[in-house]
């Protein structure tokens, strides 16, 4: 190209390219506001969707079962002897002597201990004297008023006078009757200066000592002795009263002590209050239990265990499923449609961490392991555990 030569000029752009740029600009544009928008809506419904998810509480539900523990019922008790026997003095006076001890075993009718009583000899040596007058007044009756009714016979008195010779005798008599009456009493008072035992068994207290003042009848105090009939023991238990048609006399009773552990002594429901104490709702029954070994203690405590029918078996769930509100006790379950329902419930018995239900549930009930706060019937929940049994200990 020779330096003569003029520049080339550009040709300008048509109108209909110019035309095309700008409606693709216009659609890229508006691709980019609608791409933003459908975005923005589907994180927005996105974010409504999981919003509405965490509202919907999740739970863990269980069946509520019976456990290896609801065949028995475990009660306390405390042991007593089978026949038990303060030992009181009858008569006054100061202890002589005294031949027994704690823990010495005994015979019925064997001496205890001697009481001293210098008032009582005094008072029967009277009773005597008074008897021994009494007697002498009654004979000498007897003799006059049997020559007076000879006088009578014969006419030769006044029949009044006869009559009055019989009564005498009649009234001597009773006085003598009474006189021997008071001796029998004193003598009978006085053998009770010897205090014997009532019946075999052991002391098991001795409240006294030689030279100790003794009241009579002073059972308002202390008892001399104490003997108690150890070979049986009795038992005394409370039976809840919703278990007490499962109990019948003579059921088996397992007995166990703290002092000898894992030792089981077998006894016997020997008797039943057949009341309900209004207090603690409980019936008391007792249990006998042999005791030829002496191994018992009376006093000491015992657990015992009653086996029961699987008719009476309860239904457990755990505690932490029990909802407690101004409505009462309830658990929440779990309907086919994932609704909840709130059924108020009773407890039979309370064994810590779990708990036997007295009605309001079925095993086929779904229950909340561990209800939220909040809930009420009809929220809808979300199960993410099938139904399980609840745990027993």
């Amino acid at each position: 190209m020779s330096p003569d030569t003029p520049p080339a000029v550009p040709k300008p752009r048509s109108r209909r390219g110019l035309a095309l740029f700008g409606i693709a600009a216009a659609l890229g544009l508006g691709a980019v506001v609608v791409n933003g928008i459908w975005s923005r809506q589907a994180s927005e419904a996105k974010l409504k969707e999981w919003t509405d998810t965490q509202a919907v509480p999740t739970v863990s539900v269980i069946n509520p079962t019976t456990g290896a523990n609801k065949t028995s019922l475990d009660l306390p008790g405390r042991l007593e002897a089978y026949s038990r026997a303060p030992i009181y003095a009858r008569v006054g006076g100061f202890l002589k002597a005294w031949y027994v001890d704690i823990g010495a075993p005994v015979k019925a009718g064997q001496l205890l201990a001697e009481v001293e009583a210098p008032d009582l000899d005094q008072q029967l040596l009277q009773a005597k004297a008074s008897l021994a007058s009494a007697q002498a007044s009654e004979q000498l009756a007897t003799v006059t008023a049997g020559r007076w009714q000879q006088l009578g016979g014969a006419n030769t008195v006044s029949r009044q006078t006869v009559d009055e010779k019989t009564g005498d005798l009649t009234v001597k008599q009773a006085l003598t009757k009474a006189a021997q009456a008071a001796v029998d009493r004193l003598e009978v008072l006085s053998a009770f200066k010897r205090i014997t035992a009532p019946f075999d068994g052991i002391v098991t207290t001795r409240n006294t000592d030689v030279g100790a003042l003794i009241g009579a009848e002073s059972s308002s105090g202390l008892a001399l002795f104490v003997i108690s009939d150890v070979d049986k023991l009795r038992l005394n238990v409370s039976i809840p009263q919703s278990f007490v048609p499962a109990v019948k006399l003579k059921s088996a009773v397992q007995i166990t002590v703290p002092e000898y552990p894992g030792k089981v002594y077998n006894g016997v429901v020997e008797a039943s209050a057949r009341a309900v104490d209004a207090q603690t709702g409980t019936t008391r029954m007792q249990v006998v239990v042999d005791n030829a070994n002496g191994e018992l203690m009376p006093g000491a405590f015992a657990n015992t265990r009653i086996e029961l029918p699987s008719s009476m078996q309860s239904l457990a769930v755990p505690s932490g499923a029990l909802i407690f509100d101004q409505k009462g006790l309830r658990v929440a379950t779990v309907d086919a449609s994932s609704k909840v329902v709130l059924k108020p419930i009773t407890i039979a018995r309370d064994l810590g961490q779990i708990v036997e239900i007295g009605s309001g549930l079925t095993a086929q009930d779904r229950v909340i392991e561990s209800p939220p706060d909040g809930l009420a019937n009809g929220d809808a929940v979300r199960v993410i555990d099938t139904a399980r049994p609840a745990a027993v200990r």
